[in-house]
């Protein structure tokens, strides 16, 4: 049972908060490089409760400072990209992406007052579409050499979604194996050949029995957590009969984000990133191992349901998640839709803008769900004693984390684990990227 006092130590984001400091140890994803493509790159962008400003300069170079002018506080968001840094549309003081004023233009000739200010700035990076920020203290640590990361840019995929409520019930439904084959079940499998791009809607490795069948027809999976050095491995098996058994690999990646496989071909590592203590954004990063993304499919089929500039859900709470009866009475468990994401939007913002945890009753399926608040409380308490926690790590240990393998497949029932250590074997030796046997 977790009592109110935990709840609040695992939710809360703000800067003095337990948790908040937990999580700013971290880099932080706070925009898609698609985000600053056009004529103006400027975006205002709101993380952990604090409020900031993400530009790219007429250099190109990426800037990440506070949004409220030192001078008197305007909103720098609205700040002119011009003369080597973003001004302040006030009174025209001039910023460079480091945070040192460069003009002032309304102070009087030989005055010195431009020298001695400087905006707060963090350092800020590109990854694989993705803009990642640090807003902690000291040194950021080392990315690992994980797929999403190590895979050329022709091979991933980025896009986000906002949610409406706490981050971590947001992560929790990743490492919750059990709610797949309800919350996601179809009561129609659609051709696999058109699966492209869509979770859950492929075949199974090593077959052509739909996934969409296999969590319709099996759903009390028996469920393994093993610790590992970047967090925590998920399998889920449903025994299909005496000799097969479908075998779903699924990983956390301390502290927030997932790494799951979306079909046989390609992986989703998902962070759960807090805008404040009642909102978030997902960032997801898809990976192939075999062809190249093709990046306009995907982000069209996205656009579908995500409205821009926000990327806000067009299925949401305000119109009920566009639930409709005939369809749940005959097509979808839920009635929302054939895009799971909105299922999961459903499941966790109906939870609450902060789910009240004193009040849940947990079972054997929770297992992941139970040991990574473990993980997590424990973290929190190890930084508030000044001690090591999780994949706070530096630059001569990255190059030790790969992978981490993410299987969907069906195997031979008496070897689960030997069978998605094969498949991933396989998948990385037939890539013309991923290093064979490398997968943590």
């Amino acid at each position: 049972m977790i009592s109110a006092e935990q709840n609040e130590l695992m939710t809360r984001v703000g800067r003095d908060t337990p948790g908040g400091k937990l999580l700013r140890r971290y880099w932080q994803p706070v925009a898609l490089t698609d985000e600053l493509e056009g004529p103006r790159p400027v975006r205002p962008v709101r993380l952990l409760g604090q409020d900031f400003v993400l530009f790219r300069d007429e250099a190109g170079k990426l800037g990440f400072l506070d949004r409220d002018c030192p001078h008197r506080g305007a909103d720098l968001a609205f700040g002119r990209l011009e003369d080597g840094g973003l001004r302040c549309p006030f009174h025209g003081w001039l910023f460079s992406v480091e945070g040192k004023c460069l003009d002032m233009p309304a102070e009087p000739a030989g005055s010195k007052l431009c020298s001695r200010i400087r905006q707060a700035s963090y350092p800020v990076v590109e990854k694989s579409g993705i803009v990642f920020a640090y807003i902690g203290e000291g040194e950021p640590p080392a990315f690992p050499d994980f797929d999403c990361f190590v895979a050329p840019a022709t091979h991933t995929f980025a896009f986000k979604g906002l949610l409406e409520c706490n981050w971590l019930q947001a992560l929790e439904v990743g490492i919750d194996p059990a709610h797949a084959s309800y919350l996601h079940r179809f009561f129609e499998d659609e051709d696999t050949a058109e699966s492209y791009g869509k979770q859950f809607r492929g075949a199974s490795a090593d077959s052509d029995m739909p996934i969409t069948k296999v969590l319709r027809e099996y759903g009390r999976p028996e469920i393994r957590v093993e610790p590992t050095d970047y967090g925590m491995r998920l399998t889920a098996l449903r025994r299909l009969s005496e000799e097969r058994t479908h075998v779903r690999v699924t990983n956390l990646w301390f502290p927030q984000a997932f790494v799951i496989p979306m079909s046989a071909e390609m992986t989703i590592s998902q962070w759960h990133v807090p805008v404040d203590d009642t909102s978030c954004y997902w960032y997801a990063i898809f990976t192939s191992f075999t062809e190249p993304v093709d990046k306009a499919q995907m982000r069209e089929q996205r656009l579908e349901l995500y409205e821009l500039p926000d990327y806000t859900s067009r299925r949401n709470k305000r119109n009920n998640y566009g639930y409709d009866v005939g369809e749940q009475a005959s097509q979808t468990y839920t009635g929302m839709g054939h895009d799971i994401n909105v299922h999961d939007q459903w499941a966790i913002e109906s939870q609450g803008p902060i789910q009240d945890r004193t009040r849940e009753h947990l079972g054997t399926s929770d297992k992941g769900i139970i040991a990574y608040r473990r993980l997590l409380v424990d973290a929190i308490e190890r930084n508030l004693a000044g001690e090591a926690v999780p994949m706070a790590i530096c630059a001569e240990d990255a190059g030790k984390f790969h992978g981490p393998a993410s299987i969907d497949g069906i195997g031979s029932a008496s070897e689960a684990d030997e069978y998605w250590q094969r498949e991933d074997r396989r998948r990385r030796e037939q890539s013309s990227w991923a290093a064979p046997g490398q997968a943590a």
